[in-house]
């Protein structure tokens, strides 16, 4: 997801010369369930909004991104956007400080004053409860009378069922299910209600659960049925989160060809591509596991550390012939994820240091053009990932029917884009007219949908069974002292994906790795002390010696960090989308000691 829009266009370009659809991208762990989602709602897979369109708004909805951290220059956008009178709902667990008040250089005086307001309204649900809460928002709609039939008769398919399904559930059943109450929930609809314009925005803390897929409907739905989909400042906008992750699936690096992406490639290949699906990145892990993988090429990433179950992870990649590893920095891959026989690491230049001129895809389907970097490095140092993949390419295949190594041009190789990528026409003469641009077709500010109907399609989505195991499931005796929390794994202040810049994260109190925060009401009824060390233990794997740290987030939810904690539990996966759930994973707390005798 850190390459370029070349490097990826070459890398998916060599494996299906190679007939081979094997392309796991690192958003199967992440934003798949958005991909998946969407396109089955909207018949489009990445965000309906334009940073433009973001500006116009005046309500957004934030669920499952802890923003303040991970996308700051959003912040500055939900800044300006309480400025001028409207409104932030954030839905999270837990209460990052960085969402109540945020404090951006952009805005020099308010961050003297102890940062700027951010949320007018402020939910905690029980993690994984997404579903039954915004099916409870659609349930005050409907009571509010603020659905918009008018726009669903004329360009929704299927919204009757979704309506019916909100209006036989009981409040009882939608509030003990996500733990917010009727009244918070209706206030929230009313301040959707009363919104002109509201983009609907998230993060992995939605996509990462076992039901993905069905809570990105849910939000869709409850868009939707307001009509804040298909016009100007409205919309749908997942928040990924490496610089080039939608890029790399816009170029086609997937586990399945797309149709119109397989002619392109038939003409420059030369034959037919009708070729089976490819192991998205946990089924990799289990192929490998398996011991059906002989070869492994990782071009960046951490494949490793970023997989739940690190005890599988580990035995996997020893069962691999070899490894091939295209890295800028190390990282714990390179260390644990080794190959049985050979494992090859191979720096690289990364973005700004590359010889060529190079493109990225935004997550608002804006194309950059970076100009060639600089180095340090004397010329034959080191090389970039698209000469790797060119030189590799040409001795997997010869020069026949592609000159692979005229591909080290990327003006060549962005001409092969403006010709295969539907949207990317613009990029053929970007060297001529230095022209950044938004795709074309992407960003819907009028109801047309690229569906076979013309029409969007709300889907119905079964309320999730968040029934938390006993003690006893984990091993315990009955008299043990222990707490069994719904665990969320998460990054830290100063994190970037796995790669971890300060151990500690100050805004939450949390002084290093071995953490886990929960709840002071936990705390109180388990006879646990902030400070006190404990045991963490999951359906995988332990955690010893880990500190208790107490802080604003639900009762029954804990907080860990991303990837230490992912040692405790195996992979429980959407099946649809193939993303684990890393947010709300299943765990036991006792005291460090031990077991009592």
């Amino acid at each position: 997801g850190r390459s370029s829009n070349e490097a990826a266009f070459l890398l998916q370009l060599m494996m299906r010369a190679l007939g081979s659809n094997n392309l796991a991208d690192c958003s199967d762990l992440c934003h798949a369930p958005s991909t998946v989602g969407l396109k089955n709602v909207l018949g489009t897979s990445t965000s309906t909004v334009s940073l433009e369109g973001l500006q116009q708004a005046d309500c957004v909805v934030l669920t499952g991104s802890n923003a303040a951290y991970n996308h700051p220059r959003l912040m500055n956008e939900l800044i300006k956007l309480r400025d001028r009178g409207g409104r932030v709902i954030v839905i999270n667990p837990m209460r990052e400080v960085g969402l109540v008040k945020f404090g951006s250089p952009a805005f020099p005086f308010t961050s003297l004053l102890q940062g700027s307001e951010i949320a007018s309204l402020f939910l905690q649900p029980i993690p994984g409860s997404d579903v039954a809460l915004f099916t409870g928002i659609q349930k005050a709609l409907i009571e509010q009378d603020r659905v918009n039939y008018e726009f669903l008769k004329a360009h929704v398919d299927g919204w009757q069922q979704v309506l019916d399904q909100a209006k036989c559930l009981s409040w009882e059943e939608i509030t003990t299910l996500c733990g917010i109450s009727q009244l918070e929930i209706e206030a929230a609809a009313r301040a959707i209600a009363q919104s002109q314009r509201v983009v609907f925005a998230w993060a992995m803390g939605i996509t990462q659960q076992a039901n993905g897929v069905d809570n990105v409907y849910s939000i869709a739905n409850t868009a939707l049925m307001t009509g804040n989909v298909g016009r100007p400042g409205a919309g749908l906008m997942p928040i990924r989160g490496h610089s080039n992750v939608q890029g790399f699936g816009s170029m086609g690096v997937s586990i399945r060809l797309k149709e119109s992406l397989r002619e392109a490639l038939e003409g420059l290949l030369g034959r037919s591509l009708h070729l089976n699906p490819g192991y998205h990145a946990r089924a990799l892990i289990d192929a490998a596991d398996a011991h059906q993988i002989d070869t492994l090429l990782c071009v960046g990433g951490n494949l490793y550390a970023a997989n739940p179950d690190l005890t599988q992870a580990k035995r996997a990649f020893g069962n691999i012939d070899t490894v091939i590893y295209l890295a800028t920095k190390p990282n714990l891959g390179h260390f644990h994820g080794i190959a049985k026989e050979t494992t090859l690491l191979l720096p690289v230049f990364n973005r700004f240091e590359n010889p060529h001129k190079t493109t990225v895809e935004s997550g608002n389907n804006f194309v950059r053009f970076n100009n060639e970097g600089q180095t340090h490095l004397r010329d034959g140092d080191l090389i970039s990932e698209v000469e790797f993949l060119t030189e590799l390419a040409h001795r997997i295949h010869g020069e026949s029917p592609i000159q692979w190594r005229n591909l080290r041009d990327t003006r060549y190789v962005r001409q092969l884009i403006a010709k295969s990528i539907s949207g990317y026409e613009k990029i053929g003469a970007i060297d001529e007219t230095g022209e950044e641009f938004t795709i074309a077709g992407r960003i819907l500010i009028e109801p047309k949908f690229p569906t076979p109907s013309g029409k969007a399609h709300m889907q119905v989505t079964p309320m999730p069974n968040l029934t938390l195991p006993t003690p006893a499931d984990f091993g315990l005796p009955a008299d043990q002292p222990a707490l069994i929390v719904a665990l969320m794994t998460g990054r830290s202040y100063s994190q970037h994906n796995t790669v971890v810049y300060k151990t500690g994260d100050r805004y939450r109190g949390m002084p290093h790795r071995h953490c886990i925060l929960i709840n002071p009401q936990d705390a109180v009824q388990t006879g646990f002390q902030a400070h006190q060390r404990v045991t963490v233990r999951g359906d995988a794997g332990e955690l010893s010696n880990i500190e208790v740290i107490l802080g604003d987030i639900r009762p029954g939810a804990a907080l860990m960090f991303y990837p230490e904690a992912n040692v405790l539990f195996k992979a429980r996966i959407d099946e649809r989308a193939g993303t684990p759930a890393y947010k709300r994973v299943p765990v036991v707390v006792f005291p460090a000691s031990g077991l009592k005798s």
